[in-house]
């Protein structure tokens, strides 16, 4: 009876390990958000190397998420990493499109110099006029911008492309910057998202 009984253990034990194994690995919950450890992006495997919440006074407005080809800590090394990168973005809460448009707008001119904004003038205007094709984010939407090394800066809402690809690599690091420049909308969000926070 003993045999049997631990023999069913270690079954049920078994089973319980291939069951938690057959789990898809789920990193982190951020803001009540359940983030992936990796992402696939142009045939390439990303790791999430950062998470955090963005917050408006006392208002939980995003969760965001950056994903790279390999974890880094430092600024530098991030805007010069080859290869595809995501910053993905989970609304907490709704927003307008106005709303959106101009918080990446203000973030662009806090986190770039007038060079580096007068020179990406035309594809700022481009990624701008994305937001006038979108009436608003709601609560749980999933906001993608991806750098593919072959085409450019993408957007996808809810997995579905807005607007076309901004083609400089230049200008995703610019917004990169937005959140992990030297002035950055959030000083704690920016080390999270480098993963300075345990």
């Amino acid at each position: 009876m003993h045999s049997s009984t631990s023999r069913l253990g270690r079954s049920l034990a078994a089973a319980c390990l291939c069951a938690a194994v057959a789990q898809p690995a789920l990193a982190v919950e951020v803001g009540g958000v359940k983030l992936d450890d990796t992402v696939q992006l142009a045939s390439r495997e990303l790791k999430l190397n950062g998470a955090g919440v963005r917050y408006k006074v006392i208002f939980k407005i995003y969760t965001i998420a950056l994903y790279l080809p390999e974890k880094k800590t430092l600024l530098a090394d991030i805007l010069s990493l080859p290869g595809p990168r995501r910053l993905e973005i989970i609304m907490l809460r709704d927003i307008t499109s106005d709303e959106l448009g101009l918080a990446f707008m203000q973030g662009l001119k806090r986190s770039s110099d007038q060079a580096d904004r007068t020179r990406l003038l035309s594809q700022t205007m481009q990624f701008g006029a994305m937001f006038a094709m979108v009436p608003g984010l709601k609560k749980g939407d999933i906001l993608t911008v991806d750098w593919l090394p072959e085409e450019g800066t993408l957007c996808k809402l809810n997995g579905k492309q807005v607007g076309d690809t901004v083609p400089e690599l230049a200008f995703y690091n610019a917004l990169l910057k937005i959140w992990i420049g030297a002035h950055p909308a959030d000083t704690l969000l920016r080390a999270h998202l480098l993963g300075d926070v345990a």
